[in-house]
């Protein structure tokens, strides 16, 4: 794994928020940052290899951002229940309480997972 994909993934997301008028400082922004940190992760750890990412904004400002991020394993996402004590597994339990919805399908050889937020609702991030 390349940790460093990870980071890629962050600044090209804000790099693309801020072309599709979401302020940097806006709750929208920081949960779409982190929705995109744990799918990217999850790709990379789970496959070994890079993720495609796409971010979708609707021209209507009230319609949801959708984040799509593509691998190259054909296995559904698998939620786990992490116990207190250990550092990872809480990926997808993360993101089913951040995003107002996510799923996944098949793509080519792989998958895609994909979680949308509404622009108005966004959970704060405390």
């Amino acid at each position: 794994m390349d940790p460093a994909e990870v980071g890629r993934a962050r600044r090209w997301a804000r790099s693309r928020l801020v072309g599709s008028g979401i302020g940097a400082d806006e709750p929208v922004a920081e949960t779409l940052i982190l929705l995109i940190s744990e799918l990217v992760t999850n790709a990379v750890v789970h496959t070994g290899c890079p993720a495609v990412l796409r971010m979708l904004f609707p021209a209507a400002p009230a319609s949801p951002v959708r984040v799509e991020v593509a691998d190259s394993s054909e296995a559904p996402p698998a939620p786990r229940h992490a116990h207190r004590d250990e550092t990872g597994g809480r990926g997808l339990e993360l993101v089913d309480g951040l995003a107002d919805r996510w799923g996944w399908q098949p793509e080519g050889a792989g998958k895609q997972i994909w979680c949308e937020v509404d622009r108005r609702q966004a959970p704060v991030l405390t």
